[in-house]
This record gives structure tokens, sequence and C-alpha cells, in this order.
């Protein structure tokens, strides 16, 4: 049977290729920072989630090498088997304190978090009303759940108040959207969601992976943003990206959704417990975000300076309050060859496109760090206007 499944996979992929959407993995031989190694090459790393430059950050790596010192390299198991750490129960408390929630339960991973956050909660006489650029992991948790499924247009309240009508005879109805759309990296306007939700008797789930640490004065994303801190029912985010950019998803919120998740959520109750390490590590980068916002503060300077110049020089940048800046080519093979270019000029960014983002969408995202200096941004902007006189001729 393989041969026949071989030959398969193989035009499959020869199509993907043709059609110039085949993913080619780069190698990074240095540690993830503002400056990286590449091919023996130093570029400057602007498609990474590392927002407030914290992934080598010596303080972090101290306090996972003396978290493998204390308790050890991994746990070996699930917690409802052999329980957890002093030091999982310590993180999970930082991340509610940090988000002004009630309680909150780690996984491995934030796509773990939204795949296990819809079944245990929601049965077929529910709605989840969710944003049509809503992140995989989330389409994913939908999927798996037996709920009644509705759909509004990106960041459109009229529409989101249309599905909210439509599904008013169902017995719970959760409004889930995503803090920051990673693809355009724009903010929802969760003002006027949970506004919508009161009208309607309807909970909220924001997925703040890409806004925490990110979005508010002090980077505790979207409900800081909107001064709607605790008022949301789940908040889902990651370890991934700002904050410290290794490993790790967690939900937070509500005391008995929380509890509900320990009894049931599967991604929960058959992976292992994060490894001591990264919890170690977690709970000091807590600490340093409480100690200052001064990477908050700088993130926002470099954002706002980087998105000012590009459209200065006659970029087409999608509208951001985020550290996303999506410079539109719309073409994909044209994308990928800006990306290429653009590496050979010692700036590592990505061509994002179909199926990534909609056809003839496709563009280069920039994520701005704290880790970069406005030298490493005049560089950015400085290759961005070589590279399109090469391909486009201005």
């Amino acid at each position: 049977m393989y041969d026949k499944f071989q030959a398969y996979l193989q035009k499959e992929l020869a199509d993907i290729e043709a059609a110039g959407l085949y993913k080619n993995e780069r190698i990074i031989e240095s540690a993830q920072g503002a400056e990286i190694l590449v091919k023996g090459k130093k570029c400057l790393n602007f498609c990474a989630n590392n927002y407030l430059g914290l992934a080598d950050n010596p303080e972090l790596i101290e306090a996972a090498k003396a978290g493998m010192d204390a308790r050890g390299y991994g746990m070996a198991s699930v917690r409802f088997i052999c329980g957890c750490q002093d030091l999982h129960k310590q993180l999970e408390k930082k991340i509610s304190d940090f988000f002004g929630t009630e309680d909150t339960i780690l996984y491995a991973a934030c796509f773990d978090a939204n795949g296990g956050v819809f079944e245990p909660l929601l049965t077929a006489d529910d709605a989840i009303i969710s944003d049509a650029l809503n992140h995989a992991s989330i389409i994913d948790g939908v999927r798996l759940c037996k709920a009644q499924r509705f759909r509004y247009k990106n960041a459109d309240m009229a529409d989101l108040e249309e599905q909210l009508k439509a599904a008013q005879n169902c017995r719970f109805r959760l409004v889930v959207t995503d803090g920051v759309f990673s693809m355009d990296g724009n903010v929802c306007p969760l003002d006027k969601i949970y506004e919508l939700a009161q009208k309607y008797d309807a909970m909220v789930m924001v997925d703040e992976s890409h806004s925490a640490g990110v979005v508010g004065k002090t980077g505790r994303g979207v409900t800081e943003r909107y001064n709607l801190r605790g008022q949301v029912e789940i908040l889902t985010g990651t370890l991934g990206k700002a904050f410290g950019g290794a490993m790790g998803g967690f939900t937070t919120g509500r005391k008995e959704i929380i509890d509900m998740l320990r009894q049931r959520s599967r991604p929960y109750l058959f992976s292992n417990s994060m490894a001591p390490g990264l919890v170690a590590a977690g709970i000091r980068m807590f600490e340093l975000m409480e100690e200052s916002s001064a990477l908050q503060d700088k993130l926002h300077a470099n954002t706002d300076y980087f998105l000012r110049r590009m459209k200065e020089e006659g970029f087409d940048c999608k509208p951001s309050e985020s550290a996303i800046c999506a410079v539109m080519i719309y073409d994909a093979a044209k994308s990928q060859k800006y990306a290429a270019k653009m590496q050979e000029e010692g700036i590592f960014v990505t061509g994002f496109y179909y199926p990534v983002v909609p056809k003839d969408q496709a563009r280069i995202r920039v994520q701005v760090s704290a880790a970069h200096e406005k030298e490493h941004l005049d560089k950015c902007i400085e290759a961005f206007k070589k590279v399109r006189a090469e391909i486009e001729g201005k």
C-alpha cells in the first residue's frame, strides 16, 4: 500500500513546490535573540515571537538551571497520576496574579490549552461564537466539541451581534477571539465584544498568546488594554512567545472553569507536566515583569517607530497595536523572493502565504522585539527599500 501512498505524496509535494508554497526550514546556529547566526552569517531576527527579548535572558537561563538542580530534569508522568511539584503551583499562582484571575491550569503548550478547553465545558446544547481569523488551535479545539458553531467576520461587531442573536436558543454561549490576530497584528475590540456578551448573556474567551507581554501599559494583555482585567471568564496563553520563548501554555480564569478542566481536559490529563526547568524560569519571568515595565516600554517605542518609518517609505502595512507589522506583498512567490533577498541583506524574515493567510494576501510579517535597538530597526527598513528596488524597480 505504501508504494501507492508514496506516489500520491510525492505528487502533492511537487504541486506545492510548483505553486511556490513549499515551506523550507532554516537552521539557526546560535541562541535566539535580536542577532542570530544562520549558515555562519550574522542576521537580525525579525520573525521571532521573542517580543520582550527574553529568549536568551541570563536570569531566566540561571533560573532554569537552578530549577533542574533542585527538582530534576522531567516529571515523567501526568499530574493526576503522580501529582506535580510545588514549582508548578507557584507558576500557576503567578499567572493568576498577573492577569487578575481566580485560578490557572498549565499545559505543555497553548495549542493544548485551546485544544482542551471547549469539549469539557460545552455540549450540543451550547454555542461557540468564534472570530473568523482565530488561530488554528482554537479551530481544532472547537472541532473536538459538540457545541453548535457560529462564526463572525474578523472584529466585525455587527456580525458578532447577528451571531449572538442566532445563538439565543442555546443553553450557554461562549464568544471566542484572539487577543492579537497573528497574521494581521490587529487587536480585538474586546470592549465591544464584552459589551455585546453582556447584552446577549454570553461568556468570553480570549487567546492572549500574541498579546500577553505586549498589549497594555504593563503587558497584561487585552484585558488591561480595555480595563477589563479579571472580568473575562477564560484566557489562554503561552510561555513560548513574549514570556521567555520556551515551552508551556495555560488557561486562566474563573475558578470553577479551571477546576472542571483539571477533571476532564484531555491534553492536561494525558500529557506530562511541564519540565521543572521551564517552570522555574517561568516563575522568574513573571517576577521580572512585576519588578519593571521597561521591556514593554521599549517594545512599544520600537514598534511605533518601525511602523511609522515603513509607512513613510511607502510600504503597505496593516494597522497594528501589537508588535506585529504585516508588510503586504500580496503575491506568494514574490513574498518568498523578498524573504530570501532580505536574508542576503542580513535580515531574517519570513514570507507568509496561502494557506497560512488567504490567497493573494501574502505578506512579510515583521515582529519587533524589545531586544532590537534603533540601528537594528533602521537596518531592516533600509533592507526593505533595497529589496523593493531590486524586485519591483521602485
